[in-house]
């Protein structure tokens, strides 16, 4: 019966060949769509979980209440004390690093960024693959380090790299005791070295003193398995934790939160974080868009398939008379959009494989797609059957009802009710269709505002070095060799860039403050040159100089801290402030800038003398760049020889940090423009079937006069008036959709109406464009023609 059932589907496919081109196109790119997707999701959702025991694996997490912050970092000596004092814990890891180091084999030599510190604990509690070297001996010898098969092919060629030495910033010698696999994509650690944490607890002041009120490491726990990991129990458990951190420090109101592994990568956005994490708000909304986009192409087979039922009416009736139950013809049209279905996913798994290198490119992924995966083909398998099951239901329902004796006797009408179905399902498409393109819109105006919303500084032509080696020490010497240089003049030394800084501190004094309250103030140790390089706003005061010895132990402060502590510009000047326990004054007031991406607010923040150094700004001259940068080079080599000349520009530090909402604005594109190609598929198909039908009709209003520009109108205005109902249909969730995305960023455009009349002019433009050839097409038909037969 089902071949029976597949033979009869394959003849009617190939004889209506438009009508199945159009079907099984749609349906092929709305299943690759959905497909891309959901590797996207699959691989987002996936992240950790390749640890064992990842449901006992959590991150310690620090947060103060008072002013809503939340960190990523511990102190250091809280794992230990958790392991020794809370029987639940079975075990813990600090980690500390992600640090530049200059590391060299024999001429080899590299700047590496990706390097940890880690406690002996490491292998034990993650499941990085060692396949070199063994786990036991890893971490004996504060000198030994761990490279992954990348480092080890980097440096050491076909090389055995075990026992080799690895030397650091040219004084530190490190014997490799271990090859790892590389890191995993799906894992938030990405590291090339691993180091014991027992060679930096040599110098480490927070190790070395056991430092409480420092919070500087990413630190980690498992618990056993008899641990309560409902919501109930890690609440009592964090409780736990905040009262045994303050049986060693009484003076910081911190609470303790347990963090799953597993959540890290979507769930957070806590200072001073790992970098690369994803958002769990943009998983949400491309599952939707690939509901979407399938549910669009699902309609395009509906619709076509109710405006062909005059045409298959008499075919249902005859089956009917020959004895064929109602059920038997809803398995045939059934077997018939499977069909489809299965033709589509063929196509459509072909257009993955073509796609997948330029989507993984857009989407900074490495997407693959492996048939031999059980779970891969059951998925596709699924949305094969789900497709075919939602595309082929009503109009399987829909054609076995008709009645034997009205379709044999010519007198089928299937006027009100088809219409009405197919001009739902049009709304339905270009609602999801205007509610991508408000998406692309509002991403895309968001974007622009990014780029182009004054920071509360010129970051154009802003080149930096980051100090490295001997510049450390040569602090002064390379301030003279910048001054001294025509091209680098125009130069400041800063501790940390203003374009995410992390610095935090509660050690605030002022007059008048709420011994109670702990506001998190954060700092930045700038120079002289500093307002006049970046080109800050000074409200009021000073800036620090160099003729003012006593700048060493005085503040400038941005209006946020001035509102913090309840101070006004005008008055603010002069007041003592303490930072630290050093007591000094403020001496000027800057207006706010943003130091931190525009998701989030600006901050109190205070700025002190720099006096040690971290990267060296310039401000290049207009056309002279390359010059400018080439003078810096000489600069570094000079006083810097062993180490390899670096630079970069803060305006594209500032277009990497916005890398994620770039990638959502490509995503948000393409697939709004492949929804709306599905839509356009349709609606030329179901605008050929319905000029056809109106052939007569429009043959006739042409012998009484009717002009050409009428009868394109009057076809054109059947399409019209659902784009407009979709359009009403589509503005209320666009807008609550894009204003919950919105509400992610501190400083956000707002969704104005120029946002949804863009949305709507394309669609109903598109529209009319897709039909418009049939339209023609039809008025100009010779009438004598159409009525041949009347």
């Amino acid at each position: 019966m089902l071949y029976n059932y597949l033979k009869i589907a394959f003849r009617s496919l190939r004889r209506h060949k438009g009508f199945s081109l159009i079907n099984i196109a749609g349906l092929a790119i709305g299943m690759a769509c959905s497909i891309l997707i959901l590797l996207w999701v699959r691989d987002e959702l996936s992240y950790d979980r390749f640890h064992t025991d990842v449901h006992r694996l959590y991150r310690l997490t620090a947060s103060l209440s008072e002013m809503d912050v939340h960190a990523a970092v511990t102190p250091a000596p809280l794992p230990e004390a958790l392991q020794a004092q809370v029987p639940v814990v079975e075990q813990t890891v600090r980690l500390n690093g992600l640090r530049k180091e200059l590391m060299q084999v024999g001429d080899k030599m590299f700047e590496e960024e990706r390097i940890f510190f880690a406690d002996s604990t490491f292998l034990r509690m993650f499941s990085f693959k060692l396949v070199a070297g063994d786990p036991a001996d890893a971490f004996k010898n504060p000198e030994s380090i761990l490279i992954t098969e990348s480092m080890a092919r980097k440096y050491f060629g076909n090389e055995e790299p075990l026992g080799k030495t690895i030397r650091q910033n040219h004084k530190d010698d490190f014997t490799v005791a271990g090859v790892l696999a590389d890191v995993p994509s799906n894992s938030h650690l990405q590291f090339d070295f691993v180091i014991p944490m027992s060679f930096l607890a040599r110098t480490d002041r927070d190790l070395k003193e056991r430092v409480w009120d420092n919070f500087n490491f990413y630190n980690y726990i498992k618990l056993n398995d008899k641990a309560d990991t409902s919501p109930e129990g890690l609440a009592k458990l964090e409780a736990q934790i905040t009262t045994l951190y303050r049986t060693n420090e009484k003076e910081l109101k911190v609470d303790f939160h347990l963090q799953p592994v597993k959540d890290i990568h979507l769930r957070s956005s806590f200072l001073a974080d790992l970098p690369g994490h994803g958002n769990i708000q943009y998983v949400y909304i491309f599952i939707v868009v690939a509901v979407f986009i399938l549910v669009v192409a699902c309609i395009n087979f509906m619709n076509l398939a109710t405006a062909r039922s005059a045409r298959r009416a008499k075919e249902v009736g005859l089956r009917k008379v020959a004895g064929a139950m109602r059920a038997q013809l809803i398995r045939q049209f059934l077997a018939e959009s499977s069909l489809i279905s299965v033709v589509s996913l063929i196509l459509a798994v072909l257009i993955v494989f073509v796609s997948l290198p330029g989507f993984n490119t857009l989407a900074g992924k490495q997407l693959s797609i492996d048939l031999l995966n059980v779970k891969l083909v059951a998925g596709l398998l699924g949305i094969t059957f789900l497709t075919g099951l939602l595309a082929g239901s009503y109009p399987a329902l829909f054609l076995s009802s008709f009645m034997p004796a009205t379709v044999l006797k010519g007198n089928l009408k299937t006027g009100a009710a088809s219409s009405f179905f197919r001009n739902t399902m049009v709304v339905l498409q270009f609602s999801v269709s205007i509610i991508l393109l408000v998406g692309t819109a509002a991403v895309y105006k968001q974007l622009k505002f990014i780029q182009s919303r004054n920071l509360g500084y010129d970051k154009e032509n802003l080149v930096y070095v980051p100090m490295t080696g001997d510049l450390w020490s040569k602090y002064q010497t390379l301030r003279t060799s910048l001054e001294q240089e025509p091209l680098t003049q125009h130069y400041t030394v800063v501790q940390d860039l203003p374009t995410n800084v992390v610095n935090g501190t509660v050690s605030v004094e002022w007059e008048g403050k709420d011994k109670s309250s702990q506001p998190l103030f954060c700092n930045m140790a700038i120079d002289e040159n500093f307002l006049d390089v970046f080109k800050v706003t000074l409200l009021d005061g000073r800036g620090f100089s160099k003729e003012a010895k006593a700048d060493t132990s005085n503040y400038l402060v941005n209006e946020s801290a001035l509102r913090t502590m309840g101070m006004d510009v005008e008055t603010a000047v002069g007041k003592p402030l303490t930072l630290w326990g050093n007591k000094g004054v403020i001496i000027g007031v800057v207006k706010n800038f943003n130091f931190k991406p525009i998701q989030q607010p600006i901050e109190p923040l205070i700025l002190r003398l720099n006096t040690w150094g971290g990267a060296a700004v310039v401000r290049t001259a207009p056309g002279e760049t390359e010059n400018t940068i080439k003078a810096l080079e000489r600069i570094c080599q000079t006083l810097n020889p062993e180490y390899p000349f670096s630079y970069k520009f803060i305006d594209q530090d500032l277009d990497n940090m916005y890398r994620a909402e770039q990638r959502l604005g490509g995503l948000f594109n393409i697939f709004a423009v492949l929804a709306i190609f599905i839509s356009c598929l349709g609606l030329y198909g179901l605008s050929a079937f319905l000029a056809e039908r109106r052939t007569k009709e429009l043959g006739v209003r042409k012998v009484l006069g009717a002009s050409l520009s009428h009868l394109v109108y009057l076809l054109l205005s059947t399409f019209t008036k659902p784009v407009l109902i979709a359009m009403l249909v589509a503005a209320p969730i666009g807008w609550y959709a894009m204003t919950r995305w919105l509400e992610g960023f501190a400083f956000h455009i707002s969704l104005d109406w120029t946002i949804f009349a863009f949305a709507f002019v394309v669609a109903l433009f598109i529209a009319w464009f897709t039909v418009s050839y049939e339209s023609i097409k039809a008025a100009l038909t010779n009438p004598a023609k159409s009525l041949k037969d009347e």
